[in-house]
């Protein structure tokens, strides 16, 4: 009878603790609402300094092979900033520019010309003007733009064409802006 207790005992546990991690769901928002869900960790060991300027810049060089498929790394800027303003950081408090060349190159154009290219609409579009209209740089490499065919009339607004990918880079570390690569 004891054992059938602690079996019972044991059990109720484990289901108590995966009930705990299936209620957790992730979330987007507030800041960039259709894409950059993120997880609440409620209770970190390493608190978030909310009184700080975060200040990040996101190396993107990568594209997944089929066209009608979200850049991930694009989306890493909104959970960046979807996390800290869900843990309480202002805004005005995060400082984000993705600096974009390579594979990624395509991923910049307006859905017209990506269209043309690829059969199918820019998945990341919206993402990036919603990433533009939060605040965040994108920069793309002007030494890509040139090379792999992408000029400044096919891209989404708001992305500003730069020297290369290293001269941008090299200026926002300068600027205190803490490298992310992929």
């Amino acid at each position: 009878m004891k054992i059938r207790l602690r079996h019972y005992f044991f059990l109720l546990i484990g289901l108590s603790f995966s009930i705990g991690i299936i209620a957790q769901e992730k979330k987007s928002g507030p800041i960039i609402t259709a894409y950059g869900e993120v997880w609440n960790i409620t209770q970190p060991d390493f608190k978030t300094d909310i009184t700080k300027t975060y200040k990040a810049v996101f190396d993107i060089m990568s594209s997944p092979e089929d066209p009608a498929q979200l850049n991930a790394n694009i989306e890493t800027a909104a959970r960046f900033l979807n996390m800290h303003a869900q843990s309480g950081v202002p805004l005005e408090q995060l400082k984000v520019a993705l600096v974009i060349h390579n594979k990624a190159s395509k991923d910049l154009t307006h859905s017209k010309a990506y269209a043309l290219k690829y059969g199918v609409n820019n998945p990341n579009e919206k993402l990036l003007e919603d990433l533009i209209q939060a605040g965040a740089k994108v920069i793309f490499c002007g030494q890509s733009s040139a090379s792999r065919g992408f000029p400044k009339e096919d891209l989404v607004d708001g992305v500003q064409i730069s020297l290369s990918a290293i001269t941008a880079l090299i200026q926002l570390q300068d600027d205190n802006y803490r490298l992310i690569k992929f």
